[in-house]
């Protein structure tokens, strides 16, 4: 009524088709997820492989430190299950995936150095 029918055509034709106006709305989100990979989710991937790295390579000898808190001494290092020496003859056994940092024994220095 208050618009002739060749105005609302050419108001319509501006507009972008299906597939484009899809997409117009999809990649904000696209680029949203890939920063978001990039910032947040590829970082702590990394950090995670050098963890499981470190605690792999536990052997006799090493200072440990368990997720209870718990400092001591490797002694023996029987495939997932290491023993601690956490005081002179106490020693535990813990899996080594309760195992939070591993502190090798030749990367120590004195304390007066």
């Amino acid at each position: 009524m208050f618009s002739t029918p060749a105005f609302a055509q050419t108001a319509a034709a501006g507009a972008p088709s299906g597939a484009t106006a899809f997409f117009l709305q999809v990649a904000p989100l696209l680029f949203i997820f890939v920063i978001f990979w990039f910032l947040v989710i590829r970082p702590q991937q990394k950090r995670m492989k050098d963890h499981r790295a470190l605690i792999d390579a536990a052997k006799k000898g090493d200072v440990v430190i368990t997720g209870g808190g718990l400092i001591g001494k490797v002694t023996k290092v029987d495939g997932d299950e290491v023993e601690i020496e956490i005081s002179p003859n106490v020693r535990v056994r813990a899996i080594k995936g309760t195992l939070s940092d591993v502190r090798p024994l030749a990367g120590a220095k004195p304390a007066n150095d």
